[in-house]
């Protein structure tokens, strides 16, 4: 079974996938059609190679190329009854010009960061310094227990939203297509029902393995006062991601008990961001996974 480095992301109706070489975006459009939409990648640079630093490169890459690829997938939802532009946007539109786009991709990204810093790692700290007082060890364990009981919790109150939901089954779907090509099968439908929705090698297990990354860093930084705790927190988060990259990259390439291990609550965890697909959110994957395999056999190896 090859291990391939292509991987991808659910969007509103459709799918992004993302090769050595090439990015791909297919949409499901209202007339159920696809539409599909490959760009070259620019070449990798030197910081991208670098263990430790590629990991935090590599994930802001991702966001704007996920934002960027959200919006694209928004674009073809049914706009019936849309409503006029408003002054303030009529204003953005004044000030930015053509470069009004590019300025919401990053500031979405910008704002995407700050949540996710801000309720998973900067609220249990907040909470845990509120409760106890100078209790290092104990400190750190709670706060990194309530930081995944938070992060599950969202995970699973976002799930019970209609159009997160699809967007789960798109995950699948994104899932069942890697696998289906990983064990060397043609890629059609039929061939991809036999498998999993689950993928050991997804954004959920990394952001997991970040979780508890996350845990044994701060508890080297003794407890102090909340902010202090805050400014620590802010300074780590990359060498968090820069370490629970290089995890994932290891464990995604051997099959081991120690990798299954690391592995496990991460697959669990997609039990809540995976659904079963129907066909049509298969072919949409296919049709997005195809455009990216690369020329040249064994490029994108893992």
């Amino acid at each position: 079974m090859k291990k391939t480095s292509i991987g991808g992301m659910a969007l509103l109706e459709g799918i992004m996938m993302i090769g050595p070489h090439k990015k791909a975006v297919a949409v499901r459009k209202p007339d159920n059609e696809i539409e599909i939409k490959v760009e070259d990648l620019p070449h990798h640079n030197k910081m991208q190679k670098i263990p430790f630093v590629r990991g935090v490169v590599g994930l802001f890459s991702q966001m704007i190329s996920g934002m960027k690829a959200l919006m694209y997938a928004a674009s073809f939802a049914d706009l019936e009854g849309e409503e006029e532009p408003s002054k303030f946007d009529k204003w953005l539109e004044n000030i930015f010009g053509d470069k009004l786009m590019t300025v919401m991709i990053y500031f979405s990204v910008v704002i995407a960061l700050f949540f996710s810093v801000g309720l998973f790692i900067l609220l249990p700290n907040f909470i845990i310094s509120i409760i106890f007082k100078d209790q290092v060890v104990l400190n750190n364990l709670f706060e990194g227990v309530l930081r995944i009981s938070i992060f599950v919790g969202y995970l699973a109150l976002v799930s019970r939203m209609k159009d997160i939901k699809r967007v789960w089954m798109y995950h699948g779907a994104e899932h069942k297509t890697i696998t289906t090509y990983e064990n060397g099968e043609e890629l059609i439908v039929e061939n991809t029902k036999k498998y999993t929705t689950y993928h050991k090698r997804c954004g959920t297990s990394f952001m997991f393995i970040v979780l508890i990354i996350s845990i044994i860093v701060f508890s080297f930084t003794g407890w102090h006062s909340p902010i202090i705790n805050v400014l620590i927190r802010l300074v780590l988060i990359p060498v968090v991601a820069g370490i629970s990259y290089e995890i994932i990259k290891i464990t995604g390439r051997t099959d081991g008990i120690l990798s299954k291990i690391i592995s496990a609550p991460g697959l669990w965890l997609q039990r809540l961001t995976t659904k079963e697909p129907d066909d049509d959110m298969v072919e949409v994957a296919i049709e997005a996974f195809k455009a990216v395999i690369p020329d040249v056999e064994g490029e994108d190896k893992w």
